[in-house]
């Protein structure tokens, strides 16, 4: 070999000497790093700093926002790193009004949650109170947040849990919005061939005699058999088999008939 590409042992020494500082210059340099992110990591679990700073609750009408964050166990001093999604979303569709509820955790200190609730289709009469029906047939002892009943809800008396009234609410709702407005009670009356008999009461004065059983199929054709009807004359519709109409009697009239009688035996 040549002179010129000889390297001594004495001149490699130093070298060596200074990769090995280097590279344990890097090694310590990445220790203090990862023990000074531990130590930060831990502090800002610890701190109010990881805790949940805002809870957004949408499409709740029957819970109060606080309701809601009570039954889920959130609040602000829940640390955003324990919030599970998908536990929280099951605590909340364990409440009897609530039909689904969605949980996103947004980071760093953000929740959101959205309600899908039953739909009321009734209020049923009790003592002197009503109480909401929702569409599972759930009667519930909550009166809710607003506290209203609204104007276009049928009261429903002599109904109690139970496949009567399932089978009622399940009927309700296939009805169109323009009849379903239009009733303003029904009476659970059942007869001895008929458990499933009712009564109904209209908003525009007349009554119905129908059976659960095709309530919805008969009820859908209600504006159309009313349209045939004279207004000034309030009576019973029967629908339970085919259709037909039958005129409340008049008092007056009765009274008359029975004077002109009294008077022709004299």
């Amino acid at each position: 070999m040549e002179n010129g590409k000889i390297v001594s042992l004495e001149d490699r020494i130093p070298k060596l000497k200074q990769q090995r500082r280097k590279k344990a210059n890097r090694r310590l340099v990445f220790l203090l790093l990862l023990f000074f992110s531990i130590i930060v990591f831990i502090v800002y679990f610890q701190s109010p700093l990881s805790h949940v700073h805002k809870i957004e609750v949408l499409g709740n009408s029957f819970y109060s926002d606080q309701e809601l964050l009570d039954s889920a166990g959130l609040s602000e001093n829940t640390n955003i790193w324990k919030v599970k999604e998908k536990t929280v979303e099951e605590k909340l569709k364990k409440l009897p009004e609530i039909k689904d509820a969605t949980v996103k955790v947004h980071l760093p200190s953000s929740v959101s949650i959205t309600i899908k609730e039953y739909k009321r289709i009734a209020y049923i009469k009790k003592d002197k109170s009503y109480l909401p029906v929702n569409e599972n047939g759930k009667i519930l002892k909550h009166i809710g947040k607003n506290g209203e009943i609204p104007a276009n809800a049928p009261i429903l008396i002599g109904f109690s849990e139970g496949n009567v009234l399932n089978e009622m609410i399940e009927e309700l709702g296939k009805l169109p919005d323009e009849v379903f407005n239009s009733i303003s009670e029904i009476h659970h009356s059942p007869k001895e061939t008929d458990a499933y008999h009712v009564t109904l009461f209209m908003n525009d004065g007349f009554e119905v005699s129908a059976t659960i059983r095709s309530f919805s199929e008969k009820m859908a054709h209600y504006p159309s058999i009313v349209s045939q009807l004279d207004p000034a004359k309030e009576g019973v519709i029967d629908i339970e088999v085919g259709s037909y109409f039958k005129a409340y009697e008049q008092k007056g009239a009765d009274e008359n008939e029975d004077k002109e009688e009294a008077e022709g035996e004299g």
